[in-house]
């Protein structure tokens, strides 16, 4: 185990110059109870709305900090950044604010609707080119571009002035608070959030504690804490693209795994939950990295309760197109939704009897795919089915068994079940 030596940390000092810098381009955002979640949890649930931002989400702070920072030679010359969206939408904003042409990188699987935002945010000012799978590659790919043409690159979370750009959410907190705030929830994905507001937290409220959260599938914060240097992540979920990288910073890392009070993942399938509720209760649209902090806060439920709790809501940018995705991950996380290789005997009423006699009453087919392609006695097909309750599975596989119409269950097959969701 290799120990990392903190060697930046955000000064109060800086953090408020961030914060005179921004001024004219970052509005402040609501800090709101919400009502439902302090029921439900026994505390006082606050939500820092960053999601209300004109390019809605945090990361105009940190760009616009660092883009004004730079000297004019600098200016003249162009920025270039990488980014899954949200940090594209603010280099794209600041770059139209400031009259500096920008360089924009994202993945190709970015959803299409923040790659239009982008555009749209910085006009004529910004190119966007769309390279590689993740976050990582597309940075790569900016990184060589920016070596080659003689540009700046604004890194969306490994860099001074964006970290203190990202420090003034926590100024906002406490200017807004009329209560100490015990805890604050912070989304990680390369830690310049997590990493800013350790800086102002620990300079003006050093008894508040931080919890960082990352997904389950790209937990590359937590696992490099956990082995005490830096680690790089093989394969990762992208699906919360928002906090999906495979490496955190150099800069971010020794200090969130100094000052964070502990470093989480939750299940991509319950962070979907979270933004159906969020959506169907309160009327409020996140973006899967924006709903990491509300979905932990089940993990603390004892922790928490009596406490002035805050969950930084990062973002809403989220497409409408993936809301499909959205509910069948929360189906299947919540063993309501499951897939199976059904071999139905070669004879006529076969289905009938499956649907009367084998699914239960409260039982939906959801999916069927089916081709008779030979005389075998049984021809297989494959049925989704959402259940009322986890409840209903086990009768129903042995219904299946006792009739002869199971094949398989693929819920627990990866290799085959990728290709179903």
């Amino acid at each position: 185990m290799t120990e990392t030596v903190e060697t930046y940390f955000p000064q109060i000092a800086d953090i408020y110059q961030a914060a005179k810098t921004i001024a004219q381009v970052a509005e402040e955002t609501p800090l709101q109870q919400s009502i439902r979640y302090s029921k439900s949890h026994g505390a006082n649930i606050l939500l820092k709305r960053e999601d209300l931002h004109r390019v809605r989400s945090y990361k105009i702070r940190g760009a616009y900090n660092k883009i004004s920072s730079l000297s004019q030679k600098q200016l003249d010359s162009g920025v270039v950044c990488a980014s899954a969206g949200n940090h594209a939408q603010g280099v794209a904003f600041a770059c139209s604010r400031l009259r500096v042409k920008g360089t924009i990188y994202m993945p190709v699987v970015t959803p299409k609707q923040k790659i239009d935002q982008t555009k749209m945010f910085g006009g004529e000012w910004v190119d966007v080119v769309l390279e590689g799978d993740t976050f990582d590659d597309s940075k790569k790919s900016a990184q060589i571009f920016c070596e080659q043409e003689g540009k700046t690159f604004v890194h969306p979370f490994d860099d001074e002035k964006t970290i203190e750009g990202q420090a003034t959410v926590g100024l906002e907190i406490l200017q807004q608070s009329n209560e100490p705030i015990d805890y604050v929830f912070v989304a990680v994905g390369g830690g310049g959030l997590a990493s800013g507001l350790c800086g102002t937290f620990r300079a003006l409220s050093p008894k508040t504690k931080i919890i960082g959260v990352e997904p389950e599938g790209a937990p590359s914060m937590l696992k490099s804490i956990e082995e005490g240097e830096l680690v790089e992540l093989e394969n990762i979920d992208k699906f919360i693209d928002g906090a999906a990288v495979q490496k955190v910073g150099s800069l971010t890392y020794p200090i969130c795994k100094a000052h964070l009070h502990k470093m989480i993942t939750v299940p991509e399938g319950k962070v979907c939950q979270t933004i159906l509720d969020l959506y169907n209760r309160d009327a409020i649209v996140v973006e899967p990295a924006g709903a990491l902090t509300i979905t932990a806060l089940d993990y603390f439920k004892e922790e928490i309760k009596g406490k002035n709790v805050v969950c930084v809501v990062s973002g809403s940018n989220n497409d409408i197109t993936r809301t499909a995705e959205i509910k069948e991950r929360a189906l299947l996380y919540a063993q309501l939704k499951h897939y199976f290789i059904v071999r139905f005997p070669q004879r006529p009423g076969a289905l009938k009897e499956f649907v009367v006699d084998i699914l239960g009453p409260n039982d939906d087919i959801t999916h069927f795919e089916y081709s008779k392609k030979s005389s075998r006695e049984n021809a297989p097909a494959i049925v989704g089915v959402e259940l009322k309750s986890p409840d209903d599975l086990e009768p129903l596989i042995q219904r299946m068994k006792e009739n002869n119409f199971y094949g398989d269950y693929l819920n627990n097959k990866p290799d085959l079940f990728q290709y179903l969701v």
